[in-house]
């Protein structure tokens, strides 16, 4: 093996190259990631191919064995849960009801909360939806409330977008955080837990900040400007995408198919274990506490009550089912990339030497988790690359160190906060909410970005103060 330092050179030649063809040179994530992974391995002295065991000489991966077995090794359930995940998110966008929520609370908290209202519904609606199409669908609510208010559509939609934001980088099943949480070995059912309990204080802390920031008026770039200014001139409504005389669903309902996959995963995290091991309750509650199964039932039963009983065919629901899984596809294959990358990191001993570092540096490997996160966060744009290339940097680390499953799971929700911070040209995310708030690129740099890195500390901060405030088992 390689000298220590070497293998920390290797290492970090390897995340700038991988940054040097994502920024400078566009290239698409999933490629660079597997391209990388091949130049570090081969540089860091894995063998071109597998050398059997021999005696007491354990089997040596070969690089692209090693790079097909950390994919395989990450999508084995990542897979499965972006694509349920992102059908059950597509039914609900369609439905029509995202008005629904944010009508209803609303209508519970008055008019004169309609910004609490709209951040209490974002953040419920974010979590089966992701990041760029849910904040597209409450475009239009934002737009009417601030046309009958008389207020620019920042005011309503910047903590709108800020605490959706939120929990698109830590709140299973969003791609970044499972993918992250798979290449750890971390629960998920903590994971959703603890990252759901983090996400109110955060939603709170949205709407705080964002409306400090909305002391100044920000000018409305011209493009936007002619957009709000014309909407309810024609068609354009949050129920745009349903057919004539077609409702959309009550809050209730659509509350309880969001809420639905959640309590199962609950169950059978938190309330199986308290059943004796082997019963036939401890077995039900964790079968359904899966996050799979807990999928499987909240999309029948969506696709029953949004689109059979409300008189989708079948046909119409298999299209909206199906339209979900381009868009997974990208963020599936990244994801299994990034578990490649951290295969290969652990097999050269990469991983092993960074673990090392950060032992004798005396650097806490939560702080660590994060600031890595929210470099490459800030480097790249993504935060899906982000958060699963960190968690394959740091998985020797978590080994060593023995890690519990609170703990792991924790580790992988600071991943995901860091994920959220520094959110500036690079992101798509930038994009979508300053062209959509009428933001200029600086006025964005001003709002947007400051906005997403308070709340990615924030959610750090909480999630360290769970971290140090739980023992250790």
């Amino acid at each position: 093996m390689l000298p220590l330092p070497v293998l920390i050179l290797i290492g970090l030649a390897g995340l700038g190259l991988l940054l040097l063809l994502i920024i400078r040179f566009k290239m698409q994530a999933f490629f660079a990631l597997i391209l990388v992974s091949i130049i570090v391995g081969l540089a860091a002295g894995l063998p071109m191919t597998t050398i059997p065991a021999d005696g007491d000489t354990p089997e040596k991966l070969g690089v692209i064995q090693a790079i097909i077995a950390g994919v395989g090794g990450t999508l084995g359930s990542v897979a499965v849960l972006v694509a349920l995940g992102s059908m059950l998110g597509k039914i609900i966008e369609l439905s029509g009801g995202a008005e629904s929520l944010a009508g209803r609370f609303t209508g519970w908290l008055g008019p004169k909360r309609v910004g609490i209202a709209l951040v209490i519904a974002a953040g419920i609606l974010a979590i089966p939806v992701f990041f760029d199409a849910g904040f597209i669908i409450l475009v239009p609510i934002v737009f009417a409330f601030s046309k009958v208010a008389g207020l620019s559509p920042i005011k309503f939609g910047l903590p709108v977008a800020g605490i959706m934001l939120a929990v698109h980088v830590a709140v299973p099943p969003h791609p970044g955080i499972v993918g992250g949480s798979t290449i750890l070995g971390a629960d998920i059912g903590w994971v959703t837990i603890y990252s759901l309990l983090i996400s109110i204080p955060l939603g709170v802390l949205s709407y705080i900040v964002a409306k400090w920031i909305n002391r100044r008026e920000f000018a409305m770039i011209e493009a936007t400007k002619e957009m709000f200014e014309n909407f309810g001139r024609d068609e354009a409504s949050a129920n745009a995408g349903l057919r004539a005389g077609e409702k959309a669903p009550g809050a209730g309902l659509v509350l309880s198919l969001i809420l639905l996959p959640l309590v199962l995963i609950m169950l059978g995290t938190a309330v199986a274990p308290a059943f004796e091991a082997g019963s036939f309750w401890r077995g039900l509650l964790t079968m359904i506490g899966q996050p799979i199964f807990a999928l499987m039932v909240a999309i029948a039963a969506a696709m029953y009550f949004l689109g059979v009983r409300r008189g989708w065919s079948a046909a119409k629901l298999g299209e909206v089912m199906e339209s979900a899984l381009p868009a997974a596809a990208v963020i599936i294959l990244v994801t299994g990339a990034g578990g490649a990358f951290g295969r290969v990191l652990t097999e050269t001993g990469i991983g092993g030497a960074v673990a090392n570092v950060l032992a004798s540096s005396g650097m806490p490997l939560l702080l660590a988790a994060f600031l890595i996160s929210l470099i490459m966060r800030a480097a790249q744009g993504s935060a899906t690359v982000a958060i699963a290339t960190t968690a394959g940097l740091l998985l020797p680390a978590v080994s060593v160190l023995g890690l519990d499953v609170t703990h792991t799971a924790l580790l992988a929700v600071a991943i995901g906060y860091g994920g959220l911070g520094l959110s500036h040209v690079n992101d798509s995310g930038f994009w979508v909410v300053t062209r959509y708030l009428g933001l200029s690129v600086k006025d964005g740099l001003r709002t947007w970005t400051p906005l997403t890195t308070i709340l990615g500390i924030a959610g750090f901060l909480l999630t360290w103060v769970l971290y140090a405030a739980i023992p250790m088992s």
